[in-house]
């Protein structure tokens, strides 16, 4: 195969189909600039800006000298060295045909391959590289894949392949809503698959978009289409597919597999068997620890992909992980459906069952259930009739799973076992067939064990096969009460273990202390004390010994095996402190970003120990919490009893405004047990019982809000806690339409936050108590609380209110009859709201312009806004939104006459209203019987 670079993902470098180990994540950044100019001499001082700029350190010559010489010396390993050169004026990258991914890519565009050419990305470009020039070189490849896209799906829709395509299409406008090329396409597919209205109001959110984002019209080419959609006009038709083509309408396609190791070996019969037949519907894939059974799964999930064109789902059921509990079925059923592209995700784990099945009736995917403990684990997620394939592993095996067939793993045959160790090992393992035989009978053959001895020689030129299997043979002897599989996977971790530098050592006993399921540097810089230079080339050496995976970019894990192992080799270290500790300080960092206005100052707050990066933005800020929010649930759940309180406050605003309401409740309740536990002096329950309380109005449980808010009362003295214990009674009430007990806590609140002096929390108590009197229909009263809030929220600065003031006097405005106006204030209100990535409360703007374009009498429109009101309240499993939106669309498609989507959205209306308990059900029902 040769040597390859890769850039589109990940940056690579592979030699025979493995990974050239020696290159550190610093080097790839030199030689990937060096890639994108190849054939271009490019001199010293132009690396040097491009991988630091202006923030250069004065060592910045000699580390690009340090990474030359340690690319050349990867690359010479693989007999590729003269693909580095130096020249006079500095260095050029000369990669031949065939071996850079970004010319291969930009020869099949070329040629009109377009599927060919974009099936080589793997995720963002240059996804693992940090340098000053990648942020450019990012986007400029990212530009040129999306042209691609784009002569894709136009070349799809001149042969008439619209309705295979619009899924896809959707999905790339969803990600790209301002290329007007990819919206035009999508409206003229729309169009073509009978969907008129859909086109028009996917083009009108453009034409909005684009007006409020940038301030511009559409261009020329798109206004026709929209007039010509709208004319029905006979020219954009185009001849219907064929039979053969409607039947296979690509979903988009999902690919959430983890990486296929390039030096899988052996499992051939197995593979066939999985490969060629794929059995059943079901097939179980147990086995011992460490013989390899995600492996092969995974292989042949990979190898089936084409068979199962509508996605290739994976998910760890953490069965038999160490420090952490094993997933329940009703949060992979979660997972899995949104793997799918679900939003609207039920919350009872019956009702996530029956959905699942329902989508996999319809679909042919291939679905990994990893590490599962037994039969009733996985029932749930049992699909039924269906022509998708569920791969699941266990060491259990699992008998009571009707019509799955089970195949049970071995460990490797001989000839399996010496083609794996030879794949790693290279020349050395030919010239000692029986010391290579040793090693594999002192490995008990099996897969773990042989990658981690092998891993060994494979970082050691100077040891030979038999001095490793000495090594073995000693250290099994030493461990000799333990069982055959025991003994052969503790002496490989042993000797691999004893082979790492004192450092090393100390990282992966302390990674077996870290409950999350996996870390990336600057977590494992808290966890080790180090910096993150340090950190990071840790984690990179353990992963070239096999004691690490890595399953994505920048992000490390144990296997179980050695997850256990770690943590038996650990000990007392206040390592999991300083971990919990970054993840306070650094998630404060990244919720400021969001929500400045939140994250109050608090006293007793514990200092930093180790150095935490300040967050770069609002989009690193999101991107970092959205990463690492299990692994900090996971260290709360696991983890000492410091700083509970403080993280859960910290992440109250992003897991409330981002509806990880799940979350939310597993962090408060934990810092409300450790509270009581710990003392009321030592960690006060009443901002963990006021949390709760907010937690469970905003899922829509009101009955338990209310307890929460009245025992948050009891319990503090705070007057800030004591306002948003008193704001949630308020809100409930509000729900319920007790207008008169709302607006007496409502007011109780806003004198605590007079006192406080509090501006912030004055402005969202003054809202809600505005939107009261809207109710008790006094509406200039109502009116002037709006205004107050709106101007203490814009004196703070606080957008979040901003944007919530706004949807509020937009429903104010709209009973008082000038809809128009409320358009306004909801379009503005929704704009906010989608800046901040809120899509929770940008539901609500939408459901708000719903209300008042059928109040002008435009039903058509008022479809399309609670269409797109409905899907966000899916996406953020928000409720109350969700059946405000079945609302809307069930009177918007009344008054259109469609009486049959008319009864279907009134039902799924009155199903969410009683669920909610509140009076909105009354008037659904009576809708009902009317239609």
């Amino acid at each position: 195969m040769g040597t390859r670079f890769t850039l589109l993902g990940p940056v690579q470098v592979t030699a025979d189909g493995g990974a050239v180990q020696g290159i550190a994540p610093r080097h790839r950044a030199v030689l990937a600039y060096l890639l994108l100019n190849a054939g271009r001499v490019i001199s010293m001082e132009k690396l040097i800006d491009a991988v630091w700029g202006y923030d250069q350190p004065d060592t910045a010559r000699s580390q690009i000298h340090a990474a030359i010489t340690a690319l050349r010396r990867a690359l010479r390993g693989v007999g590729a060295d003269h693909i580095l050169q130096t020249r006079p004026g500095g260095y050029v990258a000369l990669p031949e045909p065939g071996q850079l991914d970004v010319q291969d890519f930009a020869d099949l565009v070329a040629e009109g391959r377009f599927r060919d050419a974009l099936e080589l990305w793997n995720g963002d470009a240059l996804a693992d590289v940090q340098a000053g020039y990648a942020q450019g070189s990012r986007a400029l490849l990212d530009d040129r894949r999306l042209t691609a896209v784009e002569r894709l799906m136009e070349a799809e829709l001149e042969a008439g392949r619209h309705a295979r395509v619009l899924d896809e299409l959707a999905g790339h406008v969803a990600a790209n809503p301002l290329r007007e090329r990819l919206v035009g396409q999508l409206v003229l597919a729309l169009h073509r698959s009978g969907r008129q209205a859909d086109a028009l109001a996917a083009a009108r959110s453009y034409r909005t978009a684009l007006a409020e984002e940038q301030g511009l019209d559409p261009g020329h080419a798109f206004a026709e289409l929209e007039r010509a959609v709208l004319a029905d006009a006979p020219a954009l038709q185009v001849k219907p597919e064929t039979e053969a083509e409607t039947e296979v309408r690509e979903k988009a396609r999902s690919n959430f597999l983890p990486y296929d190791i390039p030096d899988f070996a052996g499992r051939t019969t197995e593979l066939d068997r999985l490969v060629a037949e794929h059995m059943s519907t079901i097939v179980t894939i147990d086995g011992m620890a460490g013989i390899g059974k995600t492996t092969l799964a995974v292989r042949a999930a990979h190898r089936l992909a084409g068979r199962f064109p509508d996605g290739q789902l994976f998910i760890d059921m953490r069965a038999h992980t160490a420090g952490q509990d094993p997933l329940p079925a009703s949060a992979a059923l979660e997972a899995l459906l949104r793997q799918l592209g679900l939003t609207d995700v039920p919350t009872a784990e019956a009702e996530r069952s029956a959905l699942w099945r329902a989508e996999l009736a319809q679909r042919r995917v291939v679905v990994v259930l990893d590490n599962v403990a037994d039969d009733e684990h996985v029932r749930p997620l049992l699909p039924g009739v269906s022509d998708s394939l569920l791969l699941i592993t266990s060491r259990r095996r699992l008998i009571g799973l009707d019509g799955a067939h089970a195949l049970s793993v071995e460990v490797l045959p001989s000839e399996d076992a010496v083609a794996l160790f030879g794949s790693i090992v290279g020349e050395r393992a030919a010239g000692e067939p029986e010391a290579v035989r040793q090693v594999l009978e002192l490995c008990g053959y099996l897969p773990l064990a042989i990658r981690i001895s092998a891993a060994r020689l494979q970082h050691r030129p100077r040891w030979t096969v038999s001095y490793l299997a000495g090594r073995l043979h000693d250290e099994r002897r030493r461990l000799a009460e333990l069982a055959t599989s025991e003994r052969s996977v503790a002496a490989a971790f042993t000797v691999s273990y004893e082979q790492l530098s004192t450092a090393e050592q100390r990282m992966f006993r302390l990674l077996g202390l870290a409950p999350g399921q996996d870390i990336e540097p600057h977590a494992a810089a808290a966890l080790a004390d180090v910096s993150v230079f340090e950190a990071e080339d840790l984690l990179e050496n353990l992963l070239d010994a096999h004691m690490l995976l890595q399953r994505e970019p920048g992000r490390y894990t144990l296997h179980d095996l050695l997850r256990e192992h770690a943590r038996s080799l650990a000990e007392d270290d206040p390592a999991l402190m300083r971990l919990l500790l970054h993840y306070l300080h650094r998630s404060r960092s990244a919720v400021k970003q969001l929500f400045p206005h939140s994250v109050p100052d608090r006293p007793n707050m514990p200092p930093q120990i180790t150095p935490v990066e300040p967050v770069g933005g609002a989009a690193e800020a999101i991107g970092w919490l959205d990463a690492e929010r299990s692994n900090i649930i996971a260290t709360v759940v696991h983890g000492p009893n410091v700083c509970i309180s403080h993280l859960a406050v910290a992440l109250s605003p992003y897991l409330d405004r981002q509806a990880h309401h799940d979350d939310a409740l597993t962090l408060h309740s934990i810092a409300l047990q450790r509270s009581r536990a710990l003392g009321e002096r030592a960690m006060p329950p009443g901002r963990a019982l006021a949390d709760l309380s907010w937690t469970h109005w905003r899922r829509g449980d009101y009955e338990r809000s209310e307890d929460l808010a009245h025992q948050a009362l009891e319990a503090c003295d705070d007057a800030y806690e004591r306002s948003l214990a008193l704001n949630a009674l308020g809100n409930v009430a509000w729900r319920r339409r007790e207008s008169a007990r709302a607006e007496q806590y409502l007011k109780q609140a806003l004198d605590l936050t007079r006192i406080a002096g509090d501006w912030s929390r004055e402005g969202f108590v003054l809202a809600d108590l505005g939107m009261i009197l809207v109710q008790t229909g006094r509406h200039e009263e109502a009116r002037r609380h709006l205004d107050l809030a709106l101007a203490l929220h814009r004196k703070e600065g606080n957008t979040l209110g901003e944007a919530r003031v706004l949807n509020h006097i937009g429903v104010a405005l709209r009973h008082q009859g000038r809809a128009e106006e409320a358009m306004a204030r909801h379009r503005e209100a929704g704009r906010l709201y989608r800046a901040m990535g809120n899509g929770s409360d940008e539901a609500a703007a939408f459901n708000g312009l719903g209300e008042a374009v059928l109040s002008l009498g435009d039903p058509a429109r008022a479809v399309d806004e609670h269409t797109a009101a409905l899907a966000l309240a899916g996406t953020a499993r928000n409720r109350p939104e969700q059946a405000r939106a079945h609302d809307g669309l069930a009177r918007a498609h009344l008054s259109l006459a469609h009486d049959d989507r008319a009864r279907e959205h009134g039902r799924a209306a009155l199903r969410l209203y009683e669920e909610l308990g509140v009076p909105e059900t009354d008037e659904v029902r009576a809708l009902l019987e009317s239609t």
